[in-house]
């Protein structure tokens, strides 16, 4: 048995979000309610810092904050898994918790595309301690219109029912997602694909980790499109993340009037979506807090990636927004600013920030074609990253330090006021602007003294709140 790989230094550890001890991290699986405990999985390899096969992370919350570090729930090295264990999702049966994961298989030619992947189901009757399933795997291999490309099921119960969609690649290389339907959740019929790519340039040739849920008495399929063309300022990550909305008729099936594609994040790191729903009925959504193909200067001190702050979801018409869940107000544990003032050029909020939430609203009532930038400043006073507003056409930009390629969104140009709610992380922030109509998350990687700086080209009022928030949220 290897070594698991252990953190050599400290400086870009976050302090609020969820980490792995030591390793690798990616997607988020197995987002669920269980036994009084919020439980989230994920993508991890315990024995290096670089992607390898994928075991199966786990921690827990009480409060979607506070997170505790369980042993490792999946394994792989068996038949159904031999490769890896790679993403899936949870669903509670008879008070026993049930993961369902894609079991990835090599033909042993040293072709990382040559593989095959199947489905398979482990199960816990304490939601800490999981056996694989015995007659696995519970689906075997993909329709005969597939590619290799068959893997992350999400499931659910409707009525007496379970279903799963599964991502996957028609035969002439088109994303889609495909439904099954079972009773017992070992025995599933295929029922078909629900929604596919029209085009490879415009809506991709993979769709990952597929998502789909009712809101407002419409169903968001929520999936990260692979191969989706870049235009001047849409699509520039390598992959995408976001939803289309419709109306999914289970007897056809598809998704029917589904909307065009939208990003749901317009930040450089955001992935590969889970969500759950949780007791009190919200719609919450965890995101991997990285990109594919990204430097990951962390991966040097023995740890990669990290996953997002929990985002409550709701539909506004046909636009799905994000804010932090309200349990994040609990990570406060200091008030270091709260007032009013008029700022006509540069104003200066706080220093030595590591983990903080900066809430600001400006008034816009009284400006015209107002620019102003937001920035984190390190201690050579130089945006690390920096956010940019022009009132005359809703346009919001985003820059960091470390990357040539800005970030671009649009918010509404009839608004009175611009709201910004930033939290700060050690090498992390995540920007929610307008109530969360638009929403960029992002790493850095400066480990000098943090600031906040806002410029503006004319007056403006403003009311303004800082806080420090728990750095030491996560218990390994």
């Amino acid at each position: 048995m290897p070594t698991k790989i252990e953190v050599t230094n400290n400086r870009y550890r976050l302090g609020y979000h969820l980490m792995t001890p030591g390793g690798w991290m990616n997607d988020p699986n197995g987002f669920c309610y269980f036994q009084g405990y919020y439980h989230v999985f994920y993508q991890y390899y315990p024995y290096s810092a670089a992607w390898g096969p994928m075991h199966w992370g786990h921690a827990r919350s009480k409060d979607l904050v506070s997170w505790e570090t369980l042993p490792t729930a999946l394994t792989p090295g068996d038949p159904e898994d031999e490769d890896g264990c790679f993403s899936g999702s949870a669903v509670v049966k008879d008070d026993k918790l049930f993961l369902i994961y894609t079991g990835h298989h090599y033909y042993g030619d040293n072709d990382p595309d040559h593989f095959w992947q199947n489905q398979n189901m482990a199960y816990s009757t304490d939601g800490i301690h999981f056996t694989k399933y015995a007659h696995n795997p519970i689906i075997a291999k993909a329709p005969v219109d597939n590619t290799q490309h068959f893997r992350d099921p999400k499931v659910w119960q409707a009525d007496d029912h379970y279903y799963l969609v599964l991502g996957s690649q028609d035969q002439q290389g088109l994303g889609r997602v495909l439904l099954y339907r079972s009773d017992d959740l070992m025995d599933w019929t295929y029922l078909g694909p629900i929604a596919g790519a029209k085009d490879v340039q415009h809506e991709g040739f993979m769709w990952e980790c597929p998502d789909l849920f009712n809101l407002n008495g419409q169903q968001v399929l929520l999936t990260s499109p692979q191969g989706i063309k870049a235009t001047d300022k849409q699509y520039l990550n390598l992959f995408q993340t976001g939803y289309f909305i419709g109306q999914l008729d289970y007897q056809q099936p598809q998704l029917q009037q589904r909307t065009d594609f939208q990003e749901l994040d317009h930040g450089h790191d955001f992935y590969a979506t889970q969500t759950v729903l949780t007791p009190d009925g919200r719609r919450v959504v965890l995101g991997w807090m990285a990109m594919w193909e990204s430097q990951m200067p962390e991966q040097a001190d023995g740890w990669a990636g990290a996953l997002t702050l929990p985002r409550e979801l709701t539909l506004k018409g046909h636009q799905l927004v994000m804010q932090p869940v309200r349990e994040v107000a609990t990570l406060r544990t200091q008030t270091l600013l709260n007032q009013q003032a008029t700022v006509n050029g540069t104003a200066d909020f706080g220093n030595n920030l590591e983990q903080a939430e900066f809430k600001a609203s400006l008034d816009l009532t009284a400006t015209q074609q107002l620019k102003s930038t937001i920035s984190l400043m390190n201690v050579s006073q130089q945006a690390v990253v920096s956010l940019t507003f022009d009132q005359a056409t809703g346009d919001l930009v985003l820059h960091r330090a470390d990357r040539p390629d800005a970030r671009y969104a649009v918010t509404a140009t009839d608004r009175d006021s611009l709201e910004l709610d930033l939290f700060i992380d050690t090498s992390s922030i995540e920007l929610f602007i307008n109530g969360g109509t638009v929403v960029f998350t992002e790493r850095f990687y400066d480990d000098t003294a943090k600031s906040l700086q806002l410029q503006t080209d004319q007056a403006v009022t403003l009311t303004a709140e800082l806080f420090a928030l728990n750095g030491q949220a996560n218990q390994y």
